[in-house]
Parts: structure tokens; sequence; C-alpha cells
């Protein structure tokens, strides 16, 4: 599954970047969200697979608190590539005339830059927070990577003020950009419904299917987890249920985009005909000094 992660991924923003039919500021923000997903994935799932492979569940306090600020970094900038990318659909649906007026490369790459600074400063924020609390020698945590929440609950000082911090950073960054995707999606419903032509409804509709299909995986996923740790007291449920949004949302997000779009299809296909060439090329070369 991390292979497959990784790889696909890596096809999607190898073909955003290097084909220049795909130079459109919907597939620089799936290039962004592709790379994200990579190290939001790597940030878990290869300690993941040593702890398999050696049979050693230990981790050093300093590779804990690295992880968790990363996988902080990483979370959070996905779910804001995904605000953004919802942004960009309502500004091409709503706003299709001023569509290249608002979405210029460099208002596009302002957006991204931002969105990394925010998350850093975030994931600093709550690494410091951690950092401040008194933990006993020994712990056992119950998940599969160093999360926040889980961490707090182990600190054997008071953890009142982390938490408050906690939850109102995840109310104002996750809950405001939720906030933002379904102001936006209010706004393309309204204006798709306003069409009057059941195929211009059906056109300009499917450009949204893909991004809507990861939005709704990633968020039904992530909410999955605080429920699962709300309703059940099985240590091991919200674990379970993490994978979900950590492992198989990014595996299945260039899957959901490749299968659905015609140009990321094409381009897929014209990289793989470059590269075939290339190393017949060198086979050839090989062949004939």
């Amino acid at each position: 599954m991390y292979l497959v992660t990784v790889l696909g991924n890596l096809l999607i923003t190898l073909a955003t970047i290097s084909d220049s039919h795909l130079h459109m500021p919907m597939y620089f923000f799936l290039s962004n969200l592709s790379f994200v997903d990579i190290c939001f994935t790597s940030t878990t799932v290869p300690k993941m697979l040593v702890n398999i492979q050696t049979q050693s569940k230990a981790i050093t306090y300093a590779g804990c608190i690295t992880q968790m600020q990363f996988f902080i970094l990483f979370s959070g900038l996905d779910i804001f590539l995904l605000t953004i990318m919802a942004y960009d659909r309502f500004v091409a649906i709503c706003h299709p005339l001023h569509y290249v007026v608002i979405m210029k490369p460099q208002f596009c790459g302002l957006l991204v830059l931002v969105s990394w600074i925010i998350n850093i400063l975030h994931s600093w924020l709550q690494s410091i927070m951690v950092l401040r609390l008194s933990f006993c020698t020994d712990l056992e945590i119950p998940h599969f990577f160093c999360e926040l929440n889980h961490m707090l609950h182990l600190a054997c000082s008071d953890n009142f003020v982390s938490e408050v911090v906690m939850y109102v950073a995840a109310v104002l960054l996750a809950g405001g950009a939720f906030a933002g995707i379904l102001y936006s999606y209010f706004k393309i419903v309204s204006s798709i419904c306003a069409i009057s032509s059941a195929q211009g409804r059906y056109k300009a509709f499917s450009t949204c299917v893909s991004h809507l299909s990861v939005v709704s995986l990633f968020y039904c996923t992530g909410l999955g987890v605080y429920l699962s740790s709300a309703v059940t007291q099985n240590s091991h449920s919200p674990a379970t249920a993490s994978v979900m949004y950590s492992v198989v949302a990014p595996m299945l997000n260039p899957f959901i985009y490749s299968l659905r779009n015609k140009d990321i299809k094409s381009a897929l296909r014209r990289l793989c005909e470059r590269e075939t060439m290339k190393a017949s090329v060198v086979l050839r070369l090989k062949r004939n000094p």
C-alpha cells in the first residue's frame, strides 16, 4: 500500500509538471496535493514497516516529537490544499469569465506558500506545547504513530493548556477550512442549478466529482477516527480508523483523479511513451556503442 501510494502520487506529480497541457491552476494544486500525500504517509508508514520487520515497537522521545510535528504539518497541508482546490472550482464555475484574471500563477503560488507558513507555525506551536509537558518513562502509546491527542493524555503533568490550544487550533484551522469547502460547494451547486441545459449542468459538475470524492474520503475517514474513539472504549479502534485517512485515502487519491480525468490519463500516457522511448534509445546505444 505504501509503494502504491508513493508511486501513484509521484506519477501524478511528474505528469502535471512535465506536460504543458496540465500547466493550469487545478493541476498545479493537484501536484502539490500529491507531493504532500507522499510526505504525509512517509511520516508514519516507514516506521511502522520497520516495527513489523524488527518486531520492536520502540521509538525515542525525539523521534516521537518529530513524527508528531511532521504529521500535524502534512495533515494540515492536506486540508488546506483541498480547500484551495474547492475555491479554484468555485471560481471556475461561478466566475468563469474572471477565472484567468483571479487565478493567476502568482496568486496560486501565494496560496500554497501561505498554507505552508500557517501549517509550519501550527506544527511548531503544538510541538512546543507537548515539549513543555512531563512524561513518565516506558510509556505505551495505543497507536501506530505518535498522535497529538494520545500524547497529551499520556502526560504526567497538567495538560489543560495544551488541550485548549489543540482544540482551538482544530476549530480555527480544520473547521475554518471545512466551512470554506462547504461554502464553495454551496455556491457551485447554486450556479449549476441555474444552468438551463442538462448537458451544461453535467459538464460543470463533472469537473468537481474527483475533488468532491477526495474531500469526502479524507473528511469522512478523519471524522470516523474521533467518532470511534468517542463511542467505543477499545483503545485500538482509533488506530484502525486512522489507517483509513492516513494510509488508504492518500493511496486512493491518484486513482480517483486519474480514472475520472481524461487530461491526467492522456498526460500519464504521454509520460510513459516518453520514458519508453528514452529507455529504447539507451538500449540501442548500449548495443551499438
